[in-house]
């Protein structure tokens, strides 16, 4: 029997409906070559939100997203909209979907294939094999904490303050998800923090080290301070399986993995909440390279994180591993061959744009 899925798609700004596209031409394969039917909206957001609705996130969009199985997301910002308001900025777009929808648990993965060894600036023999997953808190720390604002002090000079917040219950929460997804890979969590010099950094150690002991002991656990995790990603970063940490440290070193594959376009990633009464686990999925206006509309952008994102959701939303394997091996295949888009493009191998990438990925799923 065939099942329908709700699919929001908002391509944002930059490069987002350029990637998004090609994304969408694989969803079309999939639904053409599985039990999969999809339902795929498509609305604004970001800064194109704003040139057609003043806001960065309609309240309109807000309910089709709470409505759907999945929101598919492109990217947001770039100069045009510097000069907008700070609480209407086109970040407020990805920022309020996530608070709206209750999506605390980001899943951002770094994996090195092997023909892209050559493309990073780490030298190979440290990086070929790499599979990490970070885990990151994405609804609290220091981005929602408050007090926060800037202010005018008394003798004129002026004071910004951010306040990083967490509870132990969403604390545990994001331990959970780390602790599940690791025994689906090598079954080792390394919880990141800055306990020595911050007070919910120790909470943060001793709430997730008592789930381990409560539930998780199968799972190896261990503790690093995000300073030095940071130095640890560019040493060894293989020592690594799962990270675990919150939302500022998490932005930070899942930015730092990134690079370390070479270029921040191959990377997808997943954001999850609780599972509701219906049984749908709210998710929005996207690439984490932004929106990168300076090539926008040139045809130049790297599709393959947005299809990849499309393979998250395809695993993480709708419990198809074994089509989401093939969107992965379809994509590492026409690495194998040689195409690169300019960021990843080196001697020996062939330039090719967005669109010829997307039909590249296509040409292998149909093989």
């Amino acid at each position: 029997m065939t099942k329908e899925k709700k699919i929001l798609t908002l391509a944002g700004d930059g490069i987002g409906p350029e990637v998004m596209e090609q994304a969408l031409h694989v969803l079309d394969w999939v639904q053409e070559n599985s039990n999969l039917s999809f339902v795929v909206e498509k609305d604004l957001v970001g800064g194109a939100a704003i040139d057609a609705n003043g806001v960065p996130l309609t309240e309109e969009v807000i309910a089709k997203a709470k409505a759907a199985d999945a929101v598919l997301f492109g990217s947001v910002g770039g100069p045009k909209w510097e000069k907008v308001g700070f609480d209407k900025r086109p970040e407020v777009g990805i920022i309020g979907l996530r608070k709206e929808l209750g999506l605390f648990a980001n899943l951002r993965s770094a994996i090195v294939f092997d023909s892209l060894v050559g493309a990073s600036t780490v030298k190979p023999e440290i990086i070929q094999g790499l599979d990490l997953m970070i885990v990151r808190e994405s609804t609290g720390g220091v981005y929602f904490g408050e007090p926060r604002g800037i202010e005018t002090l008394p003798d004129g000079t002026r004071k910004g303050v951010n306040t990083e917040v967490y509870t132990s219950v969403e604390i545990e929460r994001i331990a959970r998800v780390a602790f599940e997804l690791a025994r689906q890979r090598q079954n080792r969590v390394c919880s990141v923090e800055k306990c020595n010099v911050m007070e919910s950094g120790l909470l943060w150690k001793e709430v997730v080290t008592e789930l381990h002991q409560k539930e998780y002991s199968d799972v190896q656990l261990s503790h690093m301070l995000a300073d030095n995790c940071a130095m640890q990603l560019v040493r060894n970063p293989k020592q690594f399986d799962t990270i675990l940490t919150g939302n500022l440290f998490g932005d930070i070193l899942s930015d730092l993995a990134a690079m370390l594959t070479g270029s921040l376009g191959m990377l997808p990633s997943a954001t999850l909440g609780a599972r509701q009464e219906n049984g749908v686990i709210p998710a929005l999925y996207e690439p984490i390279h932004g929106s990168a206006p300076d090539i926008a509309g040139q045809g130049k952008a790297n599709p393959l994180a947005q299809i990849l994102s499309l393979a998250m959701m395809l695993r993480y939303s709708f419990d198809e591993q074994a089509i989401s394997e093939k969107v992965v091996h379809a994509c590492e295949a026409v690495l194998n061959q040689g195409l690169r888009t300019p960021d990843i493009m080196s001697d020996g191998m062939k330039l090719v744009g967005t669109e010829d990438m997307g039909k590249a990925v296509l040409a292998e799923l149909k093989k």
